[in-house]
């Protein structure tokens, strides 16, 4: 069964594409496009790559040899995926390099590299991706935390979602939709990709009846009876060049291909703009969840903790990790704006952009916190914010500057020193009750109401 390519992904030079243009023309209307010119100051460029444009293998094995890393056996299915295996880089080139030990194509994905060589700057996240609250929020907080079992973090939790793929020609990702329905944005270091792009109003095409299972891979015989719709899908595609960097928006189901040898890196993100996929994303897998253990609903003393802890561990965070991770970079925006307002005090009367992103960011998240009270998200006992531990720790202290630093540099204003005075922390903390928690998503929706009224004109 051949498959309908339609149209071709748009290309653009990032030379001339602003952060705003950007913003509105693809992260707001949800579209994909591949951008150049982005990676040419990257180390990553000079280290990783041969002077004939190949893979520097040898570097790796000399530099990062004794990484452990997960490395997909691409012609071998496991359940939806393909097989993972684990070994060390090292091995993994071996391989690679070696024609004579060659068993099956490999690919090495999802390497958290940045995690691992901090002090190795091996790139730059470009201006247009840098509004990334997965990874800011990663860089200071574990995602899951199991207070009912007295664990702060537990092995659910993942470090980052920036990864680095390596693979020879032949190499390949199944067809799939990103984490959480995250944007992602894929750079070619070296090499070819292949890419193979569905629209979202066409996602239910490739999977079944039930919307349990996806299609495995759109070149092969597709079974008509279990995927009736596939037969009405139609494609764009593009062939991604080394140096171009891939827009991938959220809920685009994609299959990839390495055409050549290839190196990439790559992030998932989330933002003001996408919030509104994560969360649907989430309330479908907490239902689907639901659904799959309704059985033991009666013989539970906690069914609604037992939920809870299966979403985490089969989505990467649960509806209480959302509710908190809001709470927190809510907080995080209500910090700057009133920093950046202290400081500037004609606030009311410009037009920063910096200021514009901080209220919309918050409008966001109180819009999305409306929808979580309507479908009645947090349950679980003991699901709160302490306002005053919070405000006092190192980590968010740590999470605000790193917020004030992204918008400084993604808005090109000057980067202000946070003013956490007393007299911020009591506007901060002057509305909260005696017990100073966020306890519930209509609280947050208060708060954010309370704290940005005094600027809602700044709203488009």
């Amino acid at each position: 069964m051949g498959i309908e390519i339609v149209g071709q992904i748009e290309k653009l030079n990032g030379n001339y594409l602003s952060y705003e243009a950007f913003a509105e023309r693809y992260l707001a209307k949800n579209q994909p496009v591949v951008i150049s010119d982005l990676t040419e100051d990257w180390r990553a460029r000079e280290d990783w790559v041969c002077k004939n444009g190949r893979p520097n293998l040898h570097f790796f094995a000399t530099h990062f040899g004794k990484s452990k890393v997960q490395v997909a056996d691409c012609d071998t299915r496991e359940f939806t995926d393909q097989k993972r295996l684990e070994m060390s880089v090292s091995e993994f080139v071996d391989q690679w390099a070696n024609d004579s030990i060659k068993e099956s194509v490999l690919y090495l994905k999802d390497w958290h590299f940045v995690k691992e060589y901090p002090d190795y700057t091996a790139y730059q996240t470009p201006q247009l991706f840098s509004d990334d609250w997965l990874n800011i929020y990663l860089d200071n907080y574990h995602m899951h935390e199991d207070r009912d079992n007295f664990q702060k973090y537990d092995q659910i939790s993942c470090s980052d979602y920036r990864f680095v793929y390596m693979g020879g020609k032949g190499s390949w990702t199944p067809l799939h939709a990103d984490v959480f329905r995250s944007y992602s944005w894929s750079a070619n270091v070296c090499g070819k990709k292949r890419w193979l792009f569905l629209p979202p109003p066409q996602a239910h095409l490739v999977y079944d009846r039930y919307m349990k299972n996806c299609v495995y891979n759109i070149f092969e015989e597709v079974n008509e009876t279990k995927f009736p719709g596939f037969k009405k899908t139609t494609w764009l595609e593009c062939i991604q060049e080394p140096g171009e960097v891939i827009f991938v928006p959220s809920g685009w189901h994609h299959q990839v291909y390495n055409l050549e040898d290839t190196i990439s890196i790559n992030h998932n993100w989330l933002n003001a703009y996408n919030l509104s996929w994560v969360w649907d994303l989430l309330w479908k897998d907490y239902k689907d969840t639901e659904e799959s253990i309704e059985d033991i609903r009666d013989i539970c003393d906690d069914f609604e903790a037992i939920c809870q802890r299966n979403l985490a561990a089969n989505t990467g965070m649960n509806l209480n990790d959302f509710f908190l991770f809001m709470s927190r970079f809510s907080l995080g925006n209500m910090v700057l704006l009133q920093s950046y307002s202290e400081k500037h005090k004609t606030l009311k009367s410009c037009s920063s952009a910096m200021a514009h992103n901080l209220l919309l960011n918050l409008s966001t998240i109180q819009k999305i916190m409306m929808t979580m009270i309507s479908a009645g998200g947090v349950t679980a006992k003991e699901v709160y914010l302490d306002l005053r531990e919070t405000l006092e720790s190192p980590q968010f202290l740590s999470l605000v500057r790193d917020m004030g630093r992204t918008y400084a540099m993604i808005h090109m204003e000057e980067e202000d020193q946070v003013l956490y005075s007393k007299e911020l922390f009591q506007k901060l903390s002057g509305f909260a009750d005696q017990k100073m928690q966020i306890c519930s998503p209509k609280y947050l929706v208060e708060m954010i109401n309370h704290h940005t009224t005094f600027f809602s004109h700044l709203l488009p």
